[in-house]
């Protein structure tokens, strides 16, 4: 038998524009300078969406919210992330554990990062433990390293639960 766990990789790049304002985390962080996209382009939560999708086998964010259907324009990437969790919880997948990492030179995020695992726990209703995201610079080498764009990397777990209680089963490993 199969163990009812299963992992899934994110990966999103996101412009960054004058005057624009940034949202990442599902808060916004003050800067000159913001991700653009067709929603708020918060890259943070599209890897973690995308790797969340991709774990359960559920393709990805584009597949599930078009940035060709106008009803997501400009939209707020918590209720994405909202709904994904509601998505992958009709196949009952639980979120074990998701480790993120984002890729920007400035404005420096570590003093935000707990604000963000606070408001990313609330909308997946998951404990903050859960959560890990973690800031880097690329050395200002290519685009983020220029100032151009934000990069972003998520790993999650994901889990069902044996006959709806307990922890998951890990017979056959």
């Amino acid at each position: 038998m199969k163990p009812n766990i299963r992992v899934g990789y994110g990966y999103d790049v996101h412009a960054l524009a004058e005057g624009v304002d940034f949202w990442i985390g599902g808060i916004k962080v003050p800067h000159t300078h913001g991700a653009y996209g067709h929603s708020d382009a918060d890259v943070l939560i599209h890897v973690i969406c995308d790797a969340l999708l991709g774990a359960a086998n559920m393709r990805d964010i584009g597949f599930h919210f078009s940035d060709k259907d106008p009803k997501y324009k400009g939209i707020d990437s918590k209720i994405l992330l909202k709904d994904v969790i509601k998505i992958i919880g009709e196949k009952d997948y639980k979120v074990g554990n998701i480790d993120s990492t984002v890729c920007l030179e400035m404005p420096k995020l570590n003093p935000h990062i707990p604000e963000m695992k606070k408001v990313l726990a609330e909308v997946m209703g998951i404990d903050e433990e859960d959560i890990s995201i973690k800031a880097t610079t690329t050395e200002k080498l290519g685009f983020v390293g220029k100032e151009e764009g934000v990069a972003a990397h998520a790993t999650v777990l994901i889990y069902k639960e044996p006959d709806g209680k307990g922890a998951p089963t890990y017979q056959g490993l």
